[in-house]
């Protein structure tokens, strides 16, 4: 063999090596990170909720320190206040990232105080003038409190809209869902004027009244009922007000290079305080106190959350969003959002983006900051605060 004809072969393997070296290179970037390995006596990731100060996360999650065990405690999709006769059904995160709060507002406030961690959840019964439709019935004679629960409408729905009825209790001279062992001589009966679906309407009134009238009769209560062209306008102005204060938040981190995979992205995000939801791809971080909204949600590919082997899956981009009249803003919601935006993209790889999948730079976020403290501004000028009862109920 030829000198020339070494020099070839030793060349081609050469040629050969570098290109299984850098195949093998290749597909190791590309295979989707995977969760880290728990060490030698270390618990595994908690499912439960975990209540460390919130710097104390960030902490764990930039400089890798174990979490502490957290109380045990649990987070669901569906928590709300169970005294309220108004179950809240929170709108879905568009499927779209949207970064958007109204402008217009009065000069800036004082941020709230910060709410104690353990505070007990504004427990007000839900009907209010200020966003339901009231009719009053008065009886001649008390009436027992278990007739009146035998009497109350077999549904909590008037349309589209929330629907109840409270009745008055003299000893404690307050509103109250019916009690069988009280007894009650005067009632009101309301529905919402509007929610997310729009404003109450002449056919949702007219069904209120449908519903409340065989109630009273039952009683042999007066039912007096509102005017109906003035309840449906109010409602109408409730509804436009509502679509002028109704933001909802939601931004894109995208994984840089390789993708993660989902069992990686749920041991970080669990490390943040986050929990599984309900829903199979949808993860929520709770608030302080049991009964109320999230906080925050994070929602990633529901397909990779059911694959039967999580570290297998591939996620190139998660979203983070944040529904503004659900959380109170001494939560201080949307720093949260930065914050952990900023961390899951330092420790994924990942880059934060717009709605269009365009990097978003930092400083993009500052004025939704400032729009957000606007909007916070307005809602409390109309007895609406973000995190309350009523704008709970309000925007749902």
């Amino acid at each position: 063999m030829s000198n020339l004809q070494i020099s070839l072969a030793v060349i081609g393997a050469v040629l050969l090596a570098l290109i299984v070296a850098y195949n093998a290179w290749t597909n190791h970037r590309n295979t989707p990170k995977k969760p880290r390995p728990a060490e030698p006596g270390t618990p595994a990731e908690p499912a439960l909720r975990q209540e460390p100060a919130f710097d104390h996360l960030l902490d764990q999650a930039l400089h890798g320190t174990p979490p502490a065990p957290p109380p045990v405690a649990s987070a669901s999709e569906h928590d709300h206040d169970h005294d309220t006769p108004f179950p809240e059904k929170r709108a879905e995160v568009p499927s779209t990232p949207v970064a958007s709060a109204p402008a217009e507002a009065a000069p800036k406030a004082a941020a709230a105080p910060t709410a104690k961690p353990n505070a007990a959840p504004d427990r007000r019964l839900g009907l209010d003038k200020l966003i339901d439709a009231l009719a009053t019935l008065h009886c001649e004679q008390a009436v027992p409190g278990d007739a009146v629960l035998a009497a109350l409408p077999p549904t909590r729905r008037v349309g589209s809209k929330p629907f109840a009825i409270e009745a008055w209790n003299e000893t404690s001279q307050q509103w109250e869902h019916p009690v069988a062992t009280q007894r009650y001589s005067r009632f009101q009966a309301g529905v919402q004027l509007a929610n997310r679906t729009g404003a109450l309407n002449e056919i949702e009134f007219s069904e209120f009244v449908h519903k409340v009238q065989p109630f009273a009769d039952m009683l042999h209560a007066a039912a007096e009922f509102p005017e109906m062209l003035h309840e449906v306008a109010r409602a109408k102005s409730l509804d436009d007000f509502a679509g002028q204060h109704d933001a909802q938040l939601a931004f894109v981190l995208r994984a840089r290079q390789a993708a993660w995979s989902a069992g990686y992205l749920q041991q970080n995000a669990s490390r943040l305080g986050f929990l599984p939801g309900s829903m199979a791809g949808r993860m929520l971080l709770p608030a302080p106190t049991a009964g109320l909204p999230p906080l925050l949600t994070l929602a990633f590919d529901t397909q990779a959350a059911l694959a039967e082997d999580l570290e297998q899956s591939a996620v190139r981009d998660l979203m983070l969003s944040l529904d503004v009249a659900q959380v109170n803003r001494s939560e201080q919601p949307f720093t949260r959002l930065r914050e952990i935006a900023t961390v899951l993209c330092r420790v994924m790889d990942g880059v934060l983006c717009d709605q269009n999948g365009q990097p978003l730079p930092a400083m993009a976020m500052d004025p939704i900051a400032t729009d957000l403290e606007l909007l916070y501004d307005q809602l409390d000028s109309h007895g609406l605060s973000a995190g309350s009862v009523l704008a709970r109920r309000l925007f749902s």
